[in-house]
């Protein structure tokens, strides 16, 4: 297939239809053309619409083994190698409004030399990215091109993610040695971000890992090496994660640490307090039992005298706490 009908390239609920041009730009596709497949066509689709989900169905520039697959069905990063392309799935952070970067967004592409098919159902900033950088005219200049540059840019927003919840681990770990305790929620949403996380770019890493082994012709040696190193910086932040998660295990004993050691010393200036006042308590109960022969029930001073007894015996007491260093 050296040529395509303009036609078939033609989806009215298409997010981006281009050529690349090779010199870092793109060209507009319109149905009067007839492409030239010496450079690839790029058609970045929502298969949640409903015209860009029929021309998935019946185009027959897909194979069949990918369409159910671009239509939304596979979630897990994986790569399958076809004839004379790929068919990859993979996980980006979520930068929508109202959502949770960890909610994670997934893309699926199918990529030969010829055609660049992507799908999406929530907005994919690393595809953004790729095409802004095609209307600045400093993009891709090939398929391989292409795919290193999505695989960085989407890397790249995963190395920010990554870092920002390192910085939240050590704002907690400062707070503690102030003995100050996160809020409620705070460290189960740190810990499951950071397990999502985990989950997805380790199979992630390896499909970068792969793409980078296999060896087509429309990527050359430098694009692989390119694509080698950008799973290497991806491996480099799932060894953050695995520490961010040892380190909010430690900082979860920390917490309940503080706060048992916080519950421990309410409970010992209660028992304190109660040491303080239980002989007062003990006299107030004996003098208020109302039975005949109570010392100084006819003395007009008896009640103030009682009283100062009192105070006098609650100051022993505490002193005597104090020599203990109890108090």
């Amino acid at each position: 297939m050296s040529i395509i009908d303009g036609k078939e390239l033609q989806i009215s609920d298409a997010i981006i239809s281009c050529q690349l041009d090779g010199q870092g730009g793109m060209l507009p596709i319109s149905e009067t053309d007839v492409v030239n497949c010496e450079r690839p066509c790029w058609l970045h689709l929502n298969y949640a619409q409903e015209n860009s989900a029929g021309w998935l169905q019946k185009t027959p520039l897909l194979p069949d083994s990918v369409r159910d697959a671009l239509a939304g069905e596979s979630m897990r990063p994986r790569v399958s190698r076809l004839a004379d392309g790929f068919f990859i799935v993979l996980r980006s952070i979520n930068f929508n409004q109202d959502a949770r970067p960890d909610e994670l967004v997934a893309v699926r592409i199918f990529i030969s030399d010829k055609l660049i098919i992507s799908t999406r159902k929530r907005k994919v900033a690393a595809v953004e990215d790729v095409w802004a950088e095609l209307q600045q005219g400093n993009g891709p200049e090939s398929a391989g091109d292409w795919l290193v540059e999505f695989c960085d840019f989407l890397t790249d927003h995963i190395s920010e993610f990554i870092e920002d919840l390192h910085d939240k681990i050590i704002d907690m770990e400062d707070g503690l040695l102030e003995g100050q305790a996160p809020a409620r929620g705070e460290m189960a949403l740190l810990r499951k971000q950071l397990i999502v996380m985990r989950r997805y770019m380790a199979p992630q890493r390896d499909v970068l890992a792969r793409i980078a082994s296999e060896k087509f012709t429309w990527m050359d040696e430098a694009q692989r090496r390119l694509m080698q190193d950008i799973s290497d910086r991806l491996g480099r932040g799932l060894e953050d994660l695995d520490a961010g998660i040892a380190r909010t295990a430690v900082l979860t004993d920390e917490i309940d640490a503080l706060l048992t050691e916080s519950m421990n010393r309410r409970t010992y200036i209660m028992s304190l307090l109660a040491m303080v006042f239980l002989p007062a308590t003990f006299l107030t109960g004996l003098f208020g039992v109302n039975l005949g022969g109570i010392p100084g029930g006819q003395w007009h001073y008896g009640f103030a005298v009682f009283c100062v007894v009192l105070v006098l015996i609650a100051l022993g007491v505490t002193w005597f706490l104090k020599q203990r260093k109890w108090l």
